[in-house]
């Protein structure tokens, strides 16, 4: 079988696998089911193995197809990331950088970032994707994008080898109310904390799950969760306007638009944690993207 052949049945191969049926995958790839079926055909043959099975209407992966796929989908990451640097030789600072960044960072770290970058490199095209960190990395380590900006957490402890993090500046997250609220700007006692409810980040983000582990540490209950928000950065309003209590970064109650959000200060609900820049271990990052990295480190200090 020659390479591109198996190059394009191997493609056609994961299309039928996403889908899990043959008829769908030839309306998808407007492709005849005989010429599907003559793909999988001598794909079996190449690799000596039943590739799929019959479950009711459709076919799902054998062990054989399921291992096949998974080295089929690193092919492809390779084969695009081969395309992205080869193209980027000889252009210098110029090309695409995908960039996931959390809210707190997209709103006070980028701006700064991004102005210098466009100095630097006009011809450089940023595409950005804002949202919750765990979202984030499953986008980078699957090649969506080339560097995530946000909170490092639990990858300081250096046990995820597929990612390599890289320390900018450090940050604090704090308990912070409307300015009308009860305990605006009071220091109280923990436990007061409970009286009160609360908007926070869904529960498999960092910040609530140290947020909560805090209250059980101290033997109180977690907090009473009214609203949840998948970027409380974002939602200064609604938190000054819905009364609740939250936990953001300190930098939300700094300049003019934190206007009516206060702290309510506490050494046991003050968490302390570093923004950096996340990359795959081992992936391709080109001059622009490298040069990014290093405006970005240069901004901060860690």
């Amino acid at each position: 079988m020659s390479i591109n052949l198996q190059i394009r049945d191997l493609a056609y191969f994961m299309k039928i696998a996403e889908l899990g049926h043959l008829g769908r995958a030839s309306e998808v790839l407007h492709i005849s089911q005989s010429a599907l079926s003559k793909c999988i055909d001598r794909l079996e043959a190449a690799y000596g193995a039943e590739l799929f099975e019959r479950v009711g209407r459709g076919i799902r992966l054998t062990s054989a197809g399921q291992l096949l796929c998974e080295r089929s989908q690193l092919v492809e990451r390779v084969l695009d990331e081969t395309q992205r640097q080869t193209a980027s030789m000889g252009k210098g600072l110029s090309g695409v950088i995908r960039v996931g960044a959390a809210a707190t960072t997209a709103e006070f770290v980028l701006p700064e970032a991004c102005r210098e970058l466009q100095a630097q490199a006009p011809e450089v095209l940023l595409e950005l994707q804002i949202g919750m960190n765990d979202v984030l990395h499953d986008s980078l380590r699957k090649g969506g994008l080339d560097i995530v900006l946000g909170p490092l957490g639990a990858l300081e402890s250096g046990g995820d080898e597929e990612l390599t993090q890289l320390p900018i500046m450090d940050d604090q997250v704090v308990v912070a109310a409307s300015a009308h609220h009860p305990l605006a700007g009071q220091q109280v006692p923990m436990a007061a904390l409970c009286d009160y409810r609360w908007m926070l980040s869904p529960p498999s983000v960092a910040t609530r799950q140290w947020l909560e582990a805090a209250f059980r540490d101290n033997g109180l209950p977690p907090p009473k969760v009214a609203i949840v928000s998948s970027s409380l950065a974002s939602t200064r309003n609604l938190i000054i306007e819905s009364g609740l209590l939250s936990f953001v970064s300190r930098r939300n109650l700094i300049g003019a638009g934190a206007d009516g959000l206060v702290e309510v200060p506490n050494a046991l609900t003050t968490m302390r944690r570093r923004f950096g820049v996340v990359h795959r271990t081992h992936a391709y990052l080109s001059p622009a993207t490298r040069r990014f990295i290093e405006i970005l480190q240069a901004q901060g200090v860690a």
